[in-house]
């Protein structure tokens, strides 16, 4: 196994798992809930939350570097 073909693994796992972290993150908006006024005023971050918007952050620079690295052609093939 090459390092680009490594890389092409990490790679293609990294986009996987971003789509299903943010299938997975709940609406921040109310939509048109919030036009008749039934939106909340207040929404505490739970912990939850703050490490699943971590990993989808830590996730989505890594897909784009990759992609980068991968599309410049900077490894052998």
């Amino acid at each position: 196994m090459t390092v680009y073909q490594l890389v092409q693994i990490i790679w293609v796992a990294s986009c996987a798992l971003l789509i299903v972290l943010v299938l997975l993150h709940s609406p921040k908006g109310d939509g048109l809930g919030g036009i008749g006024g039934q939106a909340q005023l207040f929404s505490s971050t739970k912990s939850a939350e703050a490490t699943l918007n971590r990993v989808t952050w830590i996730l989505s620079l890594t897909f784009i570097s990759l992609t980068v690295v991968l599309s410049a052609g900077w490894l052998n093939n």
